[in-house]
């Protein structure tokens, strides 16, 4: 698996090329370019909760649906609370306005509905995409260290095989742009914690900084893709897009870097 940058209208995005390949879906991991939006939000923002305006973010969606095919009035999403919850949509909870008010916390969205476009929102935490092409299931999540920490994307997978059929042999992941291990340095609460929870699989994915005591290095996208491995995803059926949003600057925000001070990005994933 691999992944593309396209430029549409001046949107910018990345897809998986496998989710390409299998056909039957639109989605895509959106940049921070080709919306409307002023600084410090430039340009594509699509959050109300940064302090941009309704009409301008309301054109972003817009602009960044046209650019995947997706369709801006049925739109699922949450607000993101670093769980583990993945909630079963449909048509009846997707909104026809992206700017309604939201009704649900979670962090994952799964469903076998076509039209219906899940959306999740990143800004250094990993978006993460699958895709069953044989049994028509996908599902889209968020990953920060806490959900990471929770195996939100691996428990989204078996969600897919325990309540929709979907097999694991079956099942195409895509992990997009977050912060990487060279901009995500940590107290030893966070690879505490990850132990704790997930076992010593993990310790590979967490560095000691030489020369910086008590500060650790953790790879989110590496710990990812080991947990959807764990739940019976083929490893070739699973791809990284290697940037990194605190690096990245011309692509990407991120609030390891920026703080408040910026918009958000989406990650969207519809069956057609």
């Amino acid at each position: 698996m691999s992944f593309t940058q396209t430029n549409t209208n001046g949107v910018v995005f990345h897809t998986a090329d496998a989710f390409t390949a299998a056909g039957g879906v639109r989605h895509g991991f959106a940049s921070r370019l080709g919306g409307v939006s002023p600084a410090p939000w430039d340009s594509l923002n699509i959050s109300l909760s940064r302090g941009d305006e309704p009409r301008r973010v309301r054109e972003n969606y817009r602009r960044l649906c046209a650019a995947l095919g997706t369709d801006e009035h049925c739109i699922a999403m949450t607000r993101q609370v670093h769980s583990d919850f993945i909630r079963p949509v449909g048509r009846k909870d997707a909104l026809q306005d992206p700017l309604d008010p939201l009704d649900a916390d979670a962090d994952g969205l799964i469903t076998n509905q076509p039209g219906v476009c899940l959306t999740i929102f990143y800004a250094d935490c990993v978006p993460v995409l699958l895709y069953d092409p044989k049994g028509k299931v996908i599902a889209a999540v968020h990953s920060g260290w806490r959900g990471t920490s929770l195996a939100i994307a691996a428990q989204a997978a078996k969600k897919m095989v325990s309540e929709y059929g979907s097999k694991p042999e079956d099942i195409l992941a895509a992990i997009g742009p977050a912060i990487e291990p060279c901009c995500f340095e940590t107290h030893s609460d966070v690879p505490d914690a990850l132990r704790e929870r997930l076992g010593d699989g993990v310790s590979p994915y967490m560095q000691a900084k030489q020369n910086v005591p008590g500060k650790f290095s953790v790879d989110l996208k590496g710990i990812i893709r080991w947990e959807l491995e764990n739940a019976g995803l083929v490893p070739a059926h699973i791809d990284t897009l290697p940037l990194c949003t605190c690096c990245a600057r011309d692509l990407y925000w991120s609030h390891r870097r920026q703080g408040g001070e910026r918009g958000n990005h989406a990650a969207m994933l519809q069956l057609a």
